[in-house]
């Protein structure tokens, strides 16, 4: 599993995750491979928790949208994975089935979204939160929700430094979690000039 955060704070979002891959009780640490769970989407991030197979699989998808990959809102996120969905079953097969009482078919994604309009998380019935504070999703998201919340309101920290906090409670106190931690940074639309910036603070290109 992972450990994956999003804050919103003072006009700055931020998402983070570890870097630890797992096979049943193998670990592929980044002295291995170059394991990275958070990718950008136009001017969006997305982090990823679930089986490595869906990480190949939701960065050509997502890409492959184009101009109908809108993630600027609760609704387009919602709409957008509603085309996702689609074509996870017709083109990469996904085995939709949980549990023998689900009431939609399962897309079997749980990710996380930080753009320029905020921060969005998404289950695995389409389901579309939008976060005021921050959030976690992964084996590792209680220690990193605990962390979060015991910093969120101290003075002086920005969004940046409280999902680093978040996801190094995880690689703390979860097995399947591990450093180095990634951490990718926007500015909010109705708060910034540039728009998105990477993990130093320098403008992304």
């Amino acid at each position: 599993m992972t450990t994956c955060v999003v804050v919103k704070k003072a006009g700055e979002v931020a998402i983070a995750a570890d870097a630890l891959v797992t096979f049943g009780d193998t670990r592929l640490t980044r002295a291995y491979e170059r394991n990275q769970k958070v990718f950008p989407v136009g001017d969006s991030f997305v982090a990823l928790a679930g089986t490595t197979a869906h990480f190949p699989v939701m960065r050509s998808l997502l890409a492959g949208l184009g101009e109908d990959c809108r993630l600027g809102s609760r609704d387009e996120v919602f709409r957008t994975f509603l085309k996702v969905h689609e074509k996870l079953k017709n083109e990469y097969f996904i085995n939709t089935k949980e549990d023998e009482d689900d009431p939609y078919e399962s897309s079997q994604i749980v990710c996380l979204i930080a753009n320029p309009a905020g921060i969005f998380g998404v289950y695995s019935y389409r389901e579309v939160f939008s976060f005021d504070r921050f959030w976690g999703i992964g084996s590792g998201r209680n220690y990193a929700l605990g962390a979060m919340h015991a910093v969120y309101d101290q003075p002086g920290l920005a969004a940046r430094e409280i999902a680093r906090i978040g996801v190094d409670a995880g690689v703390e106190f979860d097995k399947s979690s591990a450093g180095p931690v990634e951490v990718q940074v926007v500015q909010l639309a109705d708060m910034a000039g540039d728009g998105a910036t990477n993990n130093d603070g320098a403008p992304r290109i």
